[in-house]
């Protein structure tokens, strides 16, 4: 195995049978080989997955590109007009802007050498307003931020990768207790998909509770997105909610 090794802000944690504890988002396929096929595919600096957006207001950013023949950039929801978010492609008849920026990307560690001087000269930043602390409490005022996804304008050639949001879209923007992106409601979705593998490999669920409501967690050691469950689940009855685990 090649270990390539980079600074960061926080050394890892390790559990103590020595593997490495992650967080990140639900339903993010860590290190998928389909995307990664495709990157190399294309042969492509960066390339990104895109879903497709769900209404015009929808809060995600979407890839644009700025003119003709130009490059292909990511557009937050808060700099793009309502009228342009709203748009409609005459052509299709879905939004003219509707390829959502979820944050799962793919670089060449040879362009991300060559952005970082880039994004550093150029000096290009996203106003958003925020509740800032201060010496006098919090007040309203304008944060000056990058994100990864400023690369991409940078970027010599971008390939978007659409996936079904249903199987890998669950954001977490609010707290528990609104009414939606809240890490309960992407729980959820991660309960009910697996739910939908475990009846696609010939498992049965029962639940006290609507199904709508739970679900089933199948371990990331059983199968990475769906696959080799019909040995563990084919004939066999769960009652949900339930992990499923070697």
């Amino acid at each position: 195995m090649k270990a390539t090794f980079f600074q960061q802000g926080t050394i890892p944690c390790v559990s103590r049978d020595g593997r490495f504890i992650m967080e990140t988002p639900y339903r993010v396929r860590v290190g998928d080989p389909t995307f990664l096929g495709y990157f190399i595919d294309k042969g492509v600096a960066a390339a990104a997955k895109v879903v497709r957006k769900a209404y015009p207001q929808e809060k995600v950013g979407v890839f644009v590109q700025r003119g003709k023949g130009g490059p292909i950039s990511v557009v937050e929801y808060s700099e793009m007009d309502s009228s342009l978010a709203s748009a409609i492609n005459q052509t299709t008849g879905r939004l003219r802007f509707c390829w959502s920026n979820v944050c799962l990307h793919m670089f060449t560690l040879d362009f991300l050498n060559q952005v970082a001087n880039g994004l550093e000269k150029d000096s290009i930043y996203h106003l958003a307003e925020k509740n800032i602390p201060s010496i006098h409490g919090h007040t309203v005022g304008f944060k000056l931020e990058q994100f990864i996804f400023d690369a991409f304008p940078y970027a010599p050639s971008t390939a978007l990768y659409e996936v079904l949001r249903e199987e890998e879209f669950a954001p977490v923007k609010n707290a528990n207790g609104s009414n939606f992106d809240t890490p309960d409601s992407a729980r959820l979705l991660v309960l009910r998909l697996h739910a939908r593998w475990v009846v696609a490999a010939g498992g049965f669920l029962t639940h006290s509770v609507p199904l709508y409501a739970t679900g089933v967690e199948v371990s990331p050691l059983c199968s990475y997105a769906g696959e080799n469950l019909e040995a563990i689940c084919r004939g066999r009855t769960f009652h949900a909610p339930c992990e499923i685990a070697f």
